[in-house]
């Protein structure tokens, strides 16, 4: 076989090609581009009598030289019997992220971890990455999926990096791919955001009964409106509200109970409903009761998303989060209700004190709170 044919590729020809197909450089090594013309090296070969591709990374991430290294590794794999023969079919991200999360489903806690995870890479991930092949992804697909929200949403940004990072690993195990465009590496590509501090938008708590009357008075659904007063009302979390089933109210002592399983810390907790989170409740029972979810969304009847309350406040032009009315309700504690420190952080149900203070805490100081609660309700309601 002529010499050209066996490395038939280098840095001038790889430059000059722009036309998709697939160039081979030799034992098995080619370069692949796309109709979108993002280039990747794969290899050919035979695995336990199996003829398979392995992706070895994109180019110009992955060097050529780097690339026929990934070929002799393989190759080296391939001989001990370390490579496994699988499917030369190649997942998309949302394939491979649907895999992984079924794998890892048995070993979550609750259903929070699944739906968070199903969430995050649909609304962040999926649109630019959903559709690709895992082997034709490469690093700069992952920052157009990070960079809009690095700064502005951190957490989750940073949730997301991680999410992605573990369907690539997934992938890498699987044989789909040599490296992990989510990598930890891109790190440095991104704007440090170590001594930024964020926080939730939110108002000042004497505007809140203006924005409580303005959602009261729009023509909204009514569940999401619903849903919204009583989070007001309450002060509780977005998700707590959403998922709330008719079970977990207690009318006869006007008692919202949310099981541990969907409260952040993992632990049971009692909300006390005022006359006016109780009129809530009995104007949502004419849409939704008596079984299953109190704010059930128009049509599929699953939960409101967490975009629905957002959206609202978005039209209405209130500017806050929804979040943020918890930090309304907090400033308005501290500043104008007299009730204890302590008093205030269960009512948003955060936990108290060391571990120590919390062994011989025994109560949930729930009739203290009752009486807190009202007085806030009487504060933005009326």
């Amino acid at each position: 076989m002529p010499k050209t044919l066996e490395k038939a590729l280098n840095a001038k020809t790889i430059a000059g090609l722009t036309k998709a197909g697939t160039y081979a450089d030799g034992g098995g090594l080619a370069l692949r581009i796309d109709d979108k013309g993002y280039r990747r090296w794969i290899w050919r070969g035979q695995v336990d009598g199996k003829s398979v591709v392995r992706g070895l990374g994109g180019f110009p991430a992955v060097s050529l030289k780097d690339a026929r290294s990934g070929v002799a590794k393989v190759r080296a794999d391939a001989k001990a019997g370390a490579l496994r023969a699988v499917s030369t079919t190649i997942p998309t991200f949302a394939e491979a992220a649907a895999k992984v999360i079924e794998l890892r489903r048995p070993t979550w806690t609750n259903w929070r971890h699944a739906a968070q995870w199903q969430y995050t890479l649909n609304y962040y991930a999926m649109p630019v990455l959903g559709d690709t092949a895992v082997d034709e992804i490469t690093t700069a697909d992952v920052m157009d999926v990070l960079e809009p929200i690095w700064a502005v949403k951190h957490e989750t940004a940073s949730r997301v990096r991680q999410r992605m990072e573990t369907v690539f690993d997934w992938c890498i195990t699987r044989g789909y791919r040599q490296d992990n465009p989510a990598g930890r590496h891109i790190l440095k590509a991104l704007p440090n955001t170590k001594r930024m501090k964020q926080h939730h938008r939110a108002l000042p708590y004497a505007e809140v009964p203006a924005a409580f009357h303005r959602v009261s008075n729009c023509r909204a659904y009514e569940c999401t409106k619903f849903a919204f007063k009583l989070l007001a009302l309450t002060a509780t979390r977005s998700g707590e509200v959403r998922g709330a089933d008719w079970g977990e109210i207690d009318w006869e002592s006007a008692t919202w109970t949310i099981p541990a399983e969907r409260m952040k810390a993992a632990k049971e907790h009692r909300v006390p409903l005022g006359d006016q989170a109780m009129a809530v409740l009995r104007d949502a029972w004419a849409f939704s009761g008596p079984d299953g979810l109190i704010f059930p969304a128009p049509r599929t009847g699953k939960a409101l998303s967490d975009m629905a309350l957002t959206q609202l406040l978005r039209r209405l032009e209130i500017p806050s989060t929804i979040h943020g009315f918890r930090s309304s309700f907090r400033d308005w504690a501290a500043e104008q209700s007299g009730a204890s420190w302590a008093v205030c952080e269960s009512a948003l149900a955060h936990t108290i004190g060391n571990s120590v203070e919390q062994a011989y805490m025994r109560s949930d100081l729930f009739d203290k709170r009752q009486v807190l609660m009202q007085q806030w309700a009487d504060y933005i309601a009326d």
